[in-house]
């Protein structure tokens, strides 16, 4: 046998293989970091600098706003970190269990009765278990992994993504 192959005999793969069932439990118990919508920004890039002009579209009635390249610079820090986080959410996909996928979004009626705000403070979110949509009005708790991956809807572009391993009602 190559020197370079891998071998595991059967005790050894007996032995691990509790250790592998119970590895995505133990990821997912690592404590959530907790983050603000500011720091999505990355660091030296003030609030201010992401907004933009924009022009209506008279035609379907929208604000198109025009970012410049600050609204898609990404705070590299936070990226693969497990994180916890308030928002919003703007459906995308629904069905009779509830809400899979959503824009998480950081104030009430974003993206639907005023511009979008920039890719770097959207995230767009799918979940593990639907989240019920009974009152899609309310704040939330989102966790989980964040990454960085432009996401184009019909309401916004989502410049950060999330797999949500854990949802709850925000608590004021």
């Amino acid at each position: 046998m190559s020197k370079n192959r891998f071998w595991i005999n059967r005790r050894a793969a007996l032995a691990l293989g509790p250790a592998a069932l119970i590895a995505p439990k133990a990821a997912l118990s690592v404590s959530a970091r907790v983050i603000e919508w500011i720091e999505l920004l990355p660091p030296g890039v003030p609030y201010p600098e992401i907004i933009a002009e924009g022009e209506m579209d008279e035609f379907n009635d929208l604000w198109r706003p025009v970012y410049d390249e600050n609204a898609t610079l990404f705070n590299d820090e936070l990226v693969g970190l497990r994180i916890r986080m308030p928002g919003f959410v703007i459906p995308m996909e629904i069905d009779r269990d509830g809400v899979k996928t959503f824009l998480l979004v950081p104030y009430v009626g974003a993206c639907l009765h005023v511009p979008p705000p920039p890719p770097n403070q959207l995230i767009f979110v799918t979940t593990i278990e639907p989240w019920p949509y009974d009152d899609l009005w309310a704040a939330v708790w989102v966790t989980g992994v964040l990454t960085t991956e432009i996401e184009e809807t019909d309401i916004g572009v989502a410049g950060y993504a999330i797999l949500a391993d854990e949802m709850e009602l925000y608590e004021w």
